[in-house]
């Protein structure tokens, strides 16, 4: 079964009318009934990094098109962590030990 990406929240920073960095929410779902996992990705992404690299040019936010700000989110990375997450509790989950509630104290 596919993974199913889905930007779930997108709160914009204004400043002078333009959005100076954006916090992004997005869903990742796999799987169905015993096999279904759903985790949820977050990222604050300015405008410009400290470091002076650009991420984006401000721009009202009404300008913003939703494939505009799937494009700023670290989406590869996401996929890489979920795909990580997915195979440690679904695939290969890890074999844990099982309690025996009716053991019995030899005497």
């Amino acid at each position: 079964m596919a993974v199913t990406k889905t930007l779930t929240g997108a709160i914009p920073y204004n400043k002078d009318g333009e959005v100076q960095q954006w916090d992004f929410e997005m869903k990742y779902e796999e799987g169905a009934d015993a096999t279904y996992y759903t985790s949820t990705m977050h990222t604050s992404i300015p405008a410009t990094d400290p470091d002076g690299t650009v991420n984006f040019t401000p721009k009202a936010e009404a300008s913003w098109t939703l494939a505009e700000l799937t494009a700023l989110c670290p989406v590869s990375f996401w996929d890489t962590v979920f795909a990580s997450q997915y195979d440690s509790v679904i695939t290969n989950p890890p074999d844990d030990p099982v309690p025996d509630p009716d053991y019995v104290i030899p005497s």
